[in-house]
């Protein structure tokens, strides 16, 4: 019996592929497992977090 893949496994996917650093054997891997609705929150709370980071950095640079 395979178990699922985690959201914690989602979040990693998809954090490395906003890198772009990812081998064809962990993709291929990534797309017969992975829930398509962790992909989407992940993805979701990833790019939340980065728009939340360059926001912060702006706003340091701006203020000196």
């Amino acid at each position: 019996m395979d178990k699922q893949p985690g959201f914690l496994y989602s979040l990693k996917a998809v954090l490395w592929s906003f890198v772009g650093l990812r081998r064809k054997r962990d993709f291929d891997e990534d797309q017969q497992g992975l829930n398509p609705v962790h992909i989407i929150i992940a993805a979701l709370l990833a790019v939340a977090v980065f728009i939340g980071v360059l926001i912060t950095i702006v706003k340091f640079v701006v203020a000196k």
